[in-house]
């Protein structure tokens, strides 16, 4: 990494989080009022019947070490890869009709940078021409194709209407949210702990589903201590099928575009404080403000949803079987503010022999790459195998920084074992939180460590380091 990266960053915290406050200290200005209200429209005097409107950004300037064999947009041998683009920018609207209906609508964009995440070709003054390094991402073969990072396409995320049918028990349909799995896999974009979700947590992104939503119909509600909710879905027909490994000689599944239904769910039972399942999006961290201790395990199944070959070209049919387990662990310390958040999460999941994707997030790397990870920030990220994550961060008391805002150092490791590679990896991810006014207005910090691997072998590693800006209102 470069040191004048590093060191440009680390004067930009500071400059925000203690020379900004100087001038008002010296001169005894009045205390800032960071205070957040929620944008509601009151559609009654006592307020049950209301529409709420939620706006967030998420920007991520970062800075890769690419994977080997990375090649830049002009297809030269690339070195640190430096980027500042959009991770997020949603809007959200949600209408409690009367106290049995619900709407909801949820649109925006994700993953703008600036030379990907846009429109074909960007429209006529986007780039009408070709990246001469543009690659298949299902293949890592170097096929030209048309690219652009300019004028994305706003889309839908959550588009559902819900019905009370009892006090524990509430339904809905459209394309919606309520996953199974694991707390992860419905986790709310607004209050990460660290920068961002590991992504495997999200095990069919962007294939058969849109953004991590199906379109489906769901339950949920409450039993006692029990949180619960499931799903009967219709997933997005997508791919076409795996293959047989002639050189390796063995079968590789993929993704097959079928119209069978799935089924998930997830249950958690609530020891202490119950949290609200009004919405489906989980809370990353309560910042000391609840005291939450909950079990969860959940699921996913899809049959005949992937395909491989044998070796004398005979089609071979899996289902999709994903399972989690998982602890999620809020409480307050001490008086003076210091809180832990801690979670774990163990994944088993199978869809069929050696599945495997590489992802990488924002990835501006291009080219085939010298490893089977490919070019830029892609890792091995979802396949057949299992998953451990855990992530734990501690908020500092609020003496330390006192009105100017609270910290949080957070840690996570991640350990992989998929049927694909001879090894298992395990990574970490270190960083900060600096909360100006709690999740509404926050800076995070975070350097992340990648594994490399080369025939079949974790043969390294790489690292990222991501500063993003979040508000939402």
């Amino acid at each position: 990494m470069k040191p004048k990266i590093i060191t440009g960053i680390l004067l930009f915290l500071w400059g925000i989080s203690g020379h900004s406050y100087a001038q008002g200290d010296k001169n005894q200005d009045p205390p800032i009022d960071h205070s957040y209200k929620p944008l509601t429209l009151k559609m009654s005097e006592d307020g049950s019947k209301y529409v709420r409107f939620i706006i967030w950004n998420q920007i991520w300037a970062h800075a890769t070490q690419p994977n080997p064999g990375t090649l830049d947009i002009q297809g030269n041998p690339s070195g640190t890869i430096t980027d500042i683009g959009i991770r997020r920018a949603r809007v959200l609207a949600v209408a409690q009709v009367s106290p049995r209906f619900l709407i909801l609508t949820h649109f925006g964009i994700n993953n703008q940078t600036f030379a990907n995440g846009g429109a074909p070709a960007g429209g006529t003054t986007g780039n009408g021409g070709t990246f001469p390094v543009a690659v298949n991402p299902d293949t890592g073969t170097g096929s030209i194709a048309l690219s652009s990072s300019k004028k994305p396409q706003m889309f839908m995320h959550d588009v559902w209407t819900e019905y009370k049918i009892s006090d524990w028990l509430y339904a809905g349909a459209g394309l919606h949210y309520w996953n199974g799995i694991s707390r992860f896999s419905s986790h709310s974009t607004l209050n990460f702990m660290a920068v961002d979700a590991p992504i495997f947590n999200w095990p069919n992104i962007e294939l058969t589903d849109q953004f991590a939503r199906q379109f489906g119909f769901y339950a949920k509600g409450n039993l006692s201590k029990i949180n619960y909710r499931v799903a009967l879905n219709k997933p997005f027909a997508a791919g076409a099928g795996g293959r047989y490994d002639e050189v390796n000689q063995r079968e590789i599944a993929f993704n097959l575009a079928t119209d069978n239904w799935a089924t998930q769910g997830y249950l958690s039972f609530e020891f202490l404080d119950k949290e609200s399942n009004k919405l489906p999006y989980f809370v990353g961290s309560y910042l000391g403000t609840k005291k939450v201790f909950n079990l969860g395990a959940g699921w996913y199944f899809h049959p005949e949803s992937t395909s491989s070959k044998d070796a004398s070209g005979q089609v071979k049919m899996h289902d999709t079987r994903l399972y989690g387990l998982d602890a999620f662990l809020d409480m307050p310390l001490s008086p003076n503010g210091l809180a832990l958040t801690s979670y774990a999460v163990w994944y088993s999941y199978d869809f069929g022999p050696n599945y495997l994707r590489n992802i990488g997030i924002m990835n501006v790397g291009f080219g085939a790459g010298t490893t089977q990870n490919g070019p830029g920030n892609a890792q091995p990220t979802i396949g057949t195998g299992s998953i451990f994550y855990t992530l734990h961060g501690l908020l500092l008391p609020s003496n330390i920084l006192k009105d100017k805002g609270r910290l949080q150092p957070f840690v996570a490791l991640t350990y992989k074992d998929f049927e694909f590679h001879q090894d298992s990896s395990l990574q970490y991810d270190l960083g900060m939180n600096y909360y100006i006014n709690g999740h509404q207005a926050k800076i995070t910090f975070q350097y992340s460590q990648r594994p490399l691997f080369e025939n079949f072998m974790k043969t390294g590693s790489a690292g990222e380091f991501i500063l993003q800006t979040q508000i939402f209102l």
